[in-house]
Protein backbone atom coordinates (compact mmCIF):
# COMPACT_ATOMS: atom_id res chain seq x y z
CA UNK A 1 0.00 0.00 0.00
CA UNK A 2 1.36 3.41 -0.92
CA UNK A 3 1.61 6.17 1.64
CA UNK A 4 1.13 9.78 0.72
CA UNK A 5 4.14 11.97 1.31
CA UNK A 6 3.38 15.04 3.39
CA UNK A 7 5.24 18.20 2.56
CA UNK A 8 7.08 19.49 5.59
CA UNK A 9 8.48 22.94 6.27
CA UNK A 10 11.16 23.94 8.73
CA UNK A 11 10.90 26.52 11.52
CA UNK A 12 13.89 27.74 13.44
CA UNK A 13 14.31 30.03 16.42
CA UNK A 14 17.16 31.35 18.50
CA UNK A 15 16.52 31.60 22.22
CA UNK A 16 18.54 32.34 25.31
CA UNK A 17 20.08 29.46 27.19
CA UNK A 18 17.59 29.88 30.06
CA UNK A 19 14.64 29.69 27.68
CA UNK A 20 16.14 26.63 26.01
CA UNK A 21 16.64 24.89 29.37
CA UNK A 22 13.02 25.62 30.33
CA UNK A 23 11.76 24.24 27.02
CA UNK A 24 13.94 21.14 27.39
CA UNK A 25 12.62 20.51 30.90
CA UNK A 26 8.99 20.93 29.82
CA UNK A 27 9.52 18.64 26.83
CA UNK A 28 11.16 16.05 29.06
CA UNK A 29 8.24 16.16 31.52
CA UNK A 30 5.75 15.56 28.72
CA UNK A 31 7.78 12.79 27.10
CA UNK A 32 8.33 14.75 23.91
CA UNK A 33 11.35 16.05 22.09
CA UNK A 34 11.97 19.78 22.21
CA UNK A 35 10.84 20.07 18.59
CA UNK A 36 7.66 18.10 19.25
CA UNK A 37 6.95 20.19 22.34
CA UNK A 38 7.51 23.47 20.48
CA UNK A 39 5.33 22.47 17.54
CA UNK A 40 2.49 21.29 19.77
CA UNK A 41 2.63 24.40 21.98
CA UNK A 42 2.85 26.75 18.99
CA UNK A 43 0.05 24.94 17.17
CA UNK A 44 -2.22 25.10 20.23
CA UNK A 45 -1.59 28.84 20.59
CA UNK A 46 -2.06 29.45 16.86
CA UNK A 47 -5.41 27.65 16.91
CA UNK A 48 -6.44 29.73 19.94
CA UNK A 49 -5.51 33.01 18.22
CA UNK A 50 -7.35 32.03 15.03
CA UNK A 51 -10.44 31.02 16.98
CA UNK A 52 -10.45 34.33 18.89
CA UNK A 53 -10.31 36.25 15.62
CA UNK A 54 -12.77 34.18 13.58
CA UNK A 55 -15.37 32.85 16.01
CA UNK A 56 -18.10 35.03 17.47
CA UNK A 57 -19.46 33.76 20.75
CA UNK A 58 -22.83 34.92 22.01
CA UNK A 59 -24.54 34.41 25.32
CA UNK A 60 -27.93 32.69 25.14
CA UNK A 61 -29.56 36.09 25.74
CA UNK A 62 -27.63 37.73 22.89
CA UNK A 63 -28.27 34.73 20.61
CA UNK A 64 -32.01 35.06 21.19
CA UNK A 65 -31.81 38.81 20.55
CA UNK A 66 -29.99 38.18 17.26
CA UNK A 67 -32.53 35.57 16.18
CA UNK A 68 -35.39 37.97 16.95
CA UNK A 69 -33.72 40.70 14.86
CA UNK A 70 -33.15 38.25 12.02
CA UNK A 71 -36.74 37.06 12.04
CA UNK A 72 -38.30 40.51 12.47
CA UNK A 73 -35.80 43.23 11.52
CA UNK A 74 -36.69 46.79 12.50
CA UNK A 75 -37.76 49.27 9.82
CA UNK A 76 -34.94 51.24 8.25
CA UNK A 77 -34.60 54.72 9.73
CA UNK A 78 -33.31 57.80 7.90
CA UNK A 79 -29.67 57.19 8.91
CA UNK A 80 -29.74 53.61 7.64
CA UNK A 81 -31.40 54.67 4.37
CA UNK A 82 -28.75 57.38 3.87
CA UNK A 83 -25.95 54.90 4.62
CA UNK A 84 -27.38 52.43 2.10
CA UNK A 85 -27.57 55.18 -0.52
CA UNK A 86 -23.92 56.14 0.11
CA UNK A 87 -22.91 52.49 -0.07
CA UNK A 88 -24.66 51.95 -3.39
CA UNK A 89 -23.11 55.13 -4.80
CA UNK A 90 -19.64 54.06 -3.66
CA UNK A 91 -20.10 50.62 -5.19
CA UNK A 92 -21.25 52.19 -8.44
CA UNK A 93 -18.22 54.50 -8.49
CA UNK A 94 -15.88 51.57 -7.79
CA UNK A 95 -17.46 49.37 -10.47
CA UNK A 96 -14.98 50.57 -13.07
CA UNK A 97 -12.09 49.41 -10.87
CA UNK A 98 -13.50 46.14 -9.61
CA UNK A 99 -14.04 42.72 -11.04
CA UNK A 100 -17.55 41.39 -11.48
CA UNK A 101 -17.66 40.41 -7.83
CA UNK A 102 -21.01 40.51 -6.05
CA UNK A 103 -21.43 39.90 -2.32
Amino acid sequence: METALTKQDRIGARVSHDVYQTLCRAAELTGATVNQFLVQAALKEAQHVIEQQEVIRLSPRDWNWLLELTEAPPKANAKLAAALKRYKKARHNDADHAFDWQP
